[in-house]
């Protein structure tokens, strides 16, 4: 009886160890995730690491409209100007957003883009490109294919696809340099997930002796055409390598197409073929994964051939606004074609943004604000934030901080968009009057990252 007894006990004293070791190992799961190695946490099922994140939250309240409303987009009323015979670009776009300063720069005056990041104040409406010559240039279609050749693929090192491919093309040029020294300079944290187009393109600006230009709102002839005529061309794009690992962005140089088998040749830093061959990708796979992140791509070129580029544009794309505005205007009619598509709506929210940037027009935002909350009720994928951060701006100018600490909160807890969720949600403690949390986030921001500027420059307003 007594060693039954005690046999019991010790049972009882077992079951609870297991127990208790239970709560606690769950408890602290979420931490001992987050603190693995990035190259570790990248090998995880996707499932554990959405388990140990917040994941990233649908949208409260729900959008103010139906997926059938086409009344989002207000009249753009462009100013008119007399005419120029030749278009005029500005070496450099000024505006809040860095993604409207990388237009082409002219070749007699090129200017390097001082910052990259994304201060909130508007400004004022920009002037509307000439229509002169290029308003009226019908282009020519691309040829049927064309390969480039004289490029050589470069296996990228840890999340490092974004300097990888731009080392590719600017070795392309002549201009080689290893892909860590471009990195030390956007991404200095090993651990640090994403550097975006406009970050690329500074570099190039400033740091090379070439020029980079960045547009979103691009078609397949587009890119064709600048293959054609011989400029390699960059996109970002959505990635699923497999169900394991999930989506994430990730970097693309296509080289060549052919429209014989309907497919572009790629240089791929992440899946090779590591003898520069190429990788062959459907014009349907790159439509598809193009379309997360909105159609963007980047140029590298010399600057003296800034004019042969801005021929291969279609004339909407050298202007900041009418950029935005098809970008707009085609992400629109993508929602109401099918409305269960969440990029389609993030799309919409950051060309309306973009445009809200542009001519200070307050309705922007709030139908921006109402697109991200459809794409989030439809549902994003968790690295959503990571790479695209359109809906801290839209939230922030209608005045919806609290939406932006919830998705900054979810995205530092997945381990990405370091710096940019950090600076994103200073600026909503900013709003609900907690200086001295946002003063901690500006910090941990320039911690991740020293030369993020508008980090920088809020951290001096508040001394």
């Amino acid at each position: 009886m007594g060693d039954m007894r005690k046999g019991c006990v010790v049972g009882i004293l077992v079951l609870g160890i297991v127990a208790i070791t239970a709560v606690l190992g769950w408890i602290l799961f979420p931490r001992v995730v987050a603190a693995l190695p990035a190259q570790v946490r990248l090998y995880l099922p996707e499932e554990v690491i959405r388990a140990a994140s917040t994941p990233l939250p649908t949208a409260l309240p729900a959008p103010a409209f139906t997926p059938q409303s086409v009344a989002l987009i207000p009249t753009l009323a462009l100013p008119t100007s007399t005419p120029s015979p030749t278009p005029t670009i500005p070496a450099t776009y000024t505006a809040v957003f860095p993604h409207t300063e990388t237009q082409i720069p002219t070749s007699e005056a090129p200017t390097p883009i001082t910052d990259n990041r994304l201060p909130i104040t508007p400004t004022p409406t920009p002037s509307p490109p000439h229509p002169g010559v290029f308003a009226a240039l019908t282009l020519s279609p691309p040829p049927p294919a064309h390969r480039i050749t004289g490029l050589a693929v470069i296996a990228q090192r840890f999340n490092n696809c974004g300097p990888a491919n731009l080392t590719i093309n600017l070795a392309y040029y002549g201009h080689r340099v290893d892909q860590l020294d471009v990195a030390a300079q956007m991404r200095p944290q090993y651990e640090d997930r994403n550097v975006t187009p406009w970050e690329l393109a500074t570099y190039v600006n400033e740091q090379t002796p070439l020029r980079a230009s960045v547009f979103s709102g691009g078609d397949l002839d587009t890119l064709k055409r600048l293959i054609a005529a011989g400029y390699p061309v960059v996109i970002e794009k959505g990635y699923e390598p497999n169900d394991w690992q999930g989506w994430m962005g990730h970097y693309l140089t296509l080289i060549g197409y052919d429209d014989a088998t309907q497919q572009f040749t790629s240089l791929d830093t992440f899946l090779g073929p590591w003898d520069s061959s190429g990788r062959a990708e459907s014009y349907d796979y790159i439509s598809t994964y193009w379309q997360h992140f909105n159609n963007v791509f980047y140029v590298v070129y010399p600057p003296e051939q800034a004019d042969t580029v801005l021929a291969l544009l279609p004339p909407a794309l050298t202007n900041p606004l009418t950029m935005w505005q098809q970008a707009a205007e085609v992400a629109q009619a993508e929602t109401i074609a099918n409305p269960a598509n969440a990029y389609a709506w993030f799309n919409l929210g950051a060309s309306l943004t973009e445009l809200g940037h542009l001519t200070g027009d307050q309705s922007y935002f709030a139908n921006a604000a109402a697109a991200f909350d459809q794409a989030r009720t439809i549902g994003l994928p968790w690295r959503m934030l990571w790479y695209q951060f359109w809906p801290y701006e839209a939230y922030l100018a209608v005045e919806r901080a609290d939406d932006v600490l919830t998705l900054a909160n979810a995205t530092l807890s997945s381990g990405g968009g370091q710096e940019e969720a950090y600076y994103y949600r200073g600026l909503a403690y900013l709003a609900q009057g907690n200086p001295a949390q946002a003063r901690l986030d500006f910090e941990q921001a320039v911690n991740w990252n020293p030369t993020f500027t508008a980090v920088q420059e809020a951290l001096a307003a508040m001394r």
